[in-house]
């Protein structure tokens, strides 16, 4: 993988990992629930009896969240090179929902992990992280093909 395809990817998982996480923080606030994937993942790490100062659990739930989304686009590169998707909106569309359903499935184990649940709606909860991958995963395309 040359630079410029790495910058490619980079740039392209940044800005949906950004708008998906817009999005969620917009519909958490708007449905007054606790929505926000980074403050969730620093939930996570608070239980897993990690030594690390609050502070650092919360970078790292940020690092993880950025991490995660830059993991998809590479998989999403790698679909596209090869022509196993085609390169279109659509497909990108569809990309976002299968990695929606991957995040959905990922987060149930996680808190099936913690012995305190966080008091959210869990119903509500995957209902907006299924379109905000959706979301991410028509963002990741569009600049993608920006470049």
């Amino acid at each position: 993988m040359d630079f410029y395809t790495l910058i490619q990817i980079l740039v392209s998982s940044i800005a949906a990992t950004s708008a998906m996480t817009l999005f969620s923080y917009a519909v958490s606030a708007t449905a007054r629930e606790l929505y926000k994937e980074p403050v969730l993942l620093s939930y996570i790490l608070s239980h897993l009896h990690l030594e690390l100062s609050p502070n650092v659990k919360n970078i790292l739930a940020w690092i993880l969240h950025y991490t995660i989304g830059f993991v998809f686009v590479i998989a999403y590169h790698f679909l596209w090179i090869y022509k196993v998707l085609e390169l279109t909106w659509p497909i990108g569309i569809l990309l976002g929902a299968i990695s929606g359903i991957i995040g959905i499935i990922t987060w149930f184990v996680l808190f099936k992990m913690v012995p305190q649940k966080p008091n959210i709606d869990f119903k509500g909860y995957y209902l907006q992280l299924f379109a905000a991958h959706i979301i991410f995963g028509f963002i990741a395309y569009a600049v993608y093909i920006l470049f």
